[in-house]
């Protein structure tokens, strides 16, 4: 048994979808076969990707292979938070307590609000017009 096991889990956040597959490595994390350097802009999200083994003090001892689709880039990169949390809990279950009391084993459940009807939004309203 040469090769390394494999935790995969799915991670869900507004619409996105995020799957990853984390193996132990060197800390390599690619998003659809693109460093997550280059697929994550901002420093801040960036850090977000990275908070799970931050939490788990295992920074750089697992390599992972993300595959997201639809939203946008915050809600991916909470579906990604999301998934590489659920795989490391699912790699050691001795993890579980630490992440959870981060808040990164809870699915973030607050969604668009829908358009009603004689309104242009959800919740604004036509101008009124006495007369």
């Amino acid at each position: 048994m040469s090769e390394a096991t494999t935790y995969t889990a799915t991670g869900r956040r507004k619409s996105s979808v995020a799957r990853a597959w984390v193996t132990s490595g060197s800390g390599r994390i690619t998003v659809n076969n693109r460093p997550f350097e280059e697929y994550v802009p901002t420093v801040t999200l960036q850090n977000s990707v990275l908070e799970p083994f931050q939490k788990a003090k295992l920074v750089n001892k697992f390599d992972v292979k993300i595959s997201v689709k639809g939203g946008g880039i915050a809600g991916q990169v909470g579906a990604i938070r999301l998934a590489i949390s659920r795989a490391l809990c699912d790699q050691d279950e001795e993890l579980r307590p630490a992440l959870k009391e981060a808040g990164l084993m809870r699915r973030d459940p607050r969604q668009k609000e829908r358009k009603k009807y004689g309104q242009p939004g959800a919740r604004k309203k036509f101008q009124f017009s006495k007369r």
